[in-house]
């Protein structure tokens, strides 16, 4: 569609609604003409009657829309568009489905007592209303009622929560997840199967993206004093990697999340799975994949599938380009993946040039 077509097509958009506004006008300026010539009385009885049609006509229109606008639309979404990828995903989607149902039905029935009364009870010759101002029986009926079916609600969201981040399976693939803006970085342990330790002031963004604590340094700590580190050979064969995670179908995966700088949230929509990335203080879930990424794009008939990580908190100006891959293989897929990975060490070190560790108090100050 050329700027043109855009143009007008706005412009017949703009034009469209205010006709239906100047409509409405005209029939509200005949309706005042109509009262004075009927009288205040007839006019508030035909108004009403006219009102009470139009809350009938609304409510089986607008509940028509409902129904379609869920047929037609619910299958393009994510939440049906292949179901959800993990097993920890189907409770989630099981417990939304629970929440819809008991909602939707006191939603339905709620809407058509509103309207359907609106139209029932309309002003008549003959009918008085009756008030009255207190009734404990339908106060305690409202009141109890909802409370128990949202404490029912609420237990079972916290039995899913206290599940989701409870200790993983002692089998489970381990990824230490960190955010930074605008992209996320993973690292896997190595053969030794220890993640090494960082430091903060160790970041350099071009060969140290997590401050991995590779040889014995001195460092200034945030108030001026000297701080030691030591060289931690767990480090050494740690795999690191940038915006495409590998997990395994069927093998649980823990995620270890961090943030580099500013809050940030890893969103995994396909797998129902989210938890907040803050600096300083690890967060940790884990799930278990159900579908390959192959797999997938034959669920979703979309040869282009991906499973994504999006960042699911505003954390700067760059938050909508913050898109990671999730790249869901079998077990053999994976073990060749993995046997390709170079330790990030070995990529900034090689084997020629890595570092002696002195551990003499001058060989320290040195490097």
């Amino acid at each position: 569609m050329g700027a043109t077509d855009y143009i007008m097509q706005m412009f017949l958009v703009l034009a469209v609604i205010a006709l239906i506004f100047l409509v409405i006008f005209q029939i509200s300026k005949a309706s005042e003409y109509v009262g004075v010539l009927k009288g205040a009385k007839e006019s508030r009885k035909q108004t009403n009657k006219v009102n009470g049609f139009l809350m009938l006509a609304f409510m089986v229109i607008g509940l028509f829309g409902v129904w379609y606008c869920n047929k037609i639309l619910a299958p393009k979404t994510q939440m049906f568009n292949g179901g959800p990828a993990s097993e920890q995903g189907l409770k989630v989607d099981s417990m939304l489905m629970t929440t819809l149902a008991i909602t939707g039905v006191v939603f339905v029935f709620t809407q058509v007592l509103l309207f359907w009364f609106a139209f029932k009870y309309q002003e008549k010759e003959g009918k008085k209303v009756y008030f009255f101002a207190h009734s404990t029986k339908l106060e305690l009926l409202w009141t109890v009622v909802p409370a128990i079916f949202l404490t029912v609600l609420v237990v079972i969201g916290l039995r899913n929560w206290f599940s989701f981040t409870s200790e993983a399976p002692a089998n489970a693939l381990q990824v230490e997840i960190t955010g930074k803006q605008f992209g996320w970085i993973f690292r896997y342990a190595g053969k030794d199967g220890e993640f090494g330790k960082k430091y903060y002031r160790m970041i350099d963004a071009a060969d140290n993206s997590l401050g991995l604590i590779w040889k014995d340094t001195i460092v200034n700590r945030s108030n001026g004093e000297p701080q030691q580190l030591k060289d931690d050979k767990y480090t050494h064969d740690d795999i690191v990697v940038e915006q495409t995670m590998y997990a395994i179908k069927g093998r649980p995966v823990k995620l270890i999340i961090n943030s580099r700088d500013v809050i940030h949230d890893v969103g995994l929509t396909h797998f129902r799975m989210k938890m907040d990335a803050v600096p300083g203080m690890p967060t940790t879930l884990w799930f278990t994949p159900i579908y390959t990424t192959n797999e997938m794009k034959e669920r979703t008939n979309n040869p282009n599938f991906q499973y994504e990580i999006s960042c699911d908190q505003m954390c700067g100006n760059g938050h909508y380009s913050m898109k990671g891959v999730v790249e869901v293989v079998t077990q053999a897929e994976y073990d060749v993946w993995a046997a390709k990975q170079k330790p990030k060490y070995l990529s900034v070190f090689p084997p020629a040039e890595a570092p002696k560790t002195d551990t003499t108090k001058a060989g320290i100050a040195k490097n």
